[in-house]
């Protein structure tokens, strides 16, 4: 592993790494934060990942008629209860979702750990955003599924032992794509990487993840990827498409084919 002993400028060390996974520091004034949550476009830029439904869950999400806006815009409430909270500092935004309970026993109560892990995710994605691309389309690719040899996501691609938010790193993926970048941050179940490879300028954002067994939701391993890229030519983005939809097909035969954002050319949507 190529490891650094000094982080990337603009590489909040501390991110994802603290003691609250569901806060982060973004290096951007309130007001563009709240832009963000509040401009559905916006919101597409950073949550989740592309698929038929995304306007349709971001608009029960963050703009179904039970969501309530603070009067000072540093605070949106959820239709579940979820708040997200913005503090405002001379060097940027902290931002905090602070979980709703749902009542014991109804649906949501199933899935409180996994959507929690769902929202640091999308914290991420929408530090990410406003620190790299605040202006930017991402196309995305997404799997879900459990490995046929037990293995952890970041164990198969060979991106365990990484290091550090702020470390540089370089792995291989299966197929043998290379990626290289700097560790954005991690949690007990996440790891999310910066790869040179996933934009023409910049970088884009590759989160690996294992979702938590739940009574009732999933009772085997099972992992999640997200990449996330910016302003690749087609060919480039197929490229990266194909490497995570091998590693799919080799390792998790039960998942669901890759899900990828549909591109536009000359007015009509390509594959």
């Amino acid at each position: 592993m190529n490891h650094s002993s000094a982080p990337a400028a603009g590489v909040d060390t501390d991110s994802g790494g603290g003691a609250n996974p569901l806060s982060v520091h973004i290096n951007a004034d309130a007001r563009q934060v709240w832009v963000m949550l509040r401009e559905p476009a916006k919101v597409a830029q950073w949550h989740g990942w592309d698929y038929d439904g995304l306007a349709e869950e971001i608009r029960l999400i963050y703009f179904s008629p039970g969501v309530a806006e603070g009067p000072d815009h540093l605070s949106l409430t959820l239709e579940d209860g979820d708040t997200f909270r913005l503090t405002p500092g001379p060097d940027g935004t902290e931002v905090t979702l602070e979980r709703g309970r749902p009542e014991p026993g109804s649906d949501l109560s199933d899935w409180y750990e996994d959507i929690t892990e769902g929202w640091i995710s999308f914290l991420q994605q929408l530090r990410f955003a406003l620190e790299r691309h605040p202006n930017t389309n991402r196309h995305t690719a997404f799997f879900s599924g459990s490995p046929a040899d037990g293995l952890a996501i970041a164990d198969r691609v060979g991106a365990a032992a990484v290091g550090d938010p702020g470390d540089s790193y370089a792995l291989t993926l299966p197929g043998g794509q290379e990626l290289t970048g700097r560790v954005w941050f991690r949690t007990e179940r996440q790891l999310g990487l910066t790869v040179a490879q996933y934009a023409e300028h910049g970088d884009g954002l590759l989160i690996l993840a294992e979702q938590p067994l739940t009574d009732g939701v999933r009772d085997e391993p099972s992992a999640m990827v997200i990449a996330s890229t910016y302003e690749l030519g087609a060919r480039a983005l197929h490229e990266v498409w194909d490497g995570w939809e091998a590693v799919r097909r080799d390792h998790y035969p039960n998942a669901d084919p890759l899900v990828t954002s549909t591109l536009v050319r000359r007015g009509k949507a390509a594959p």
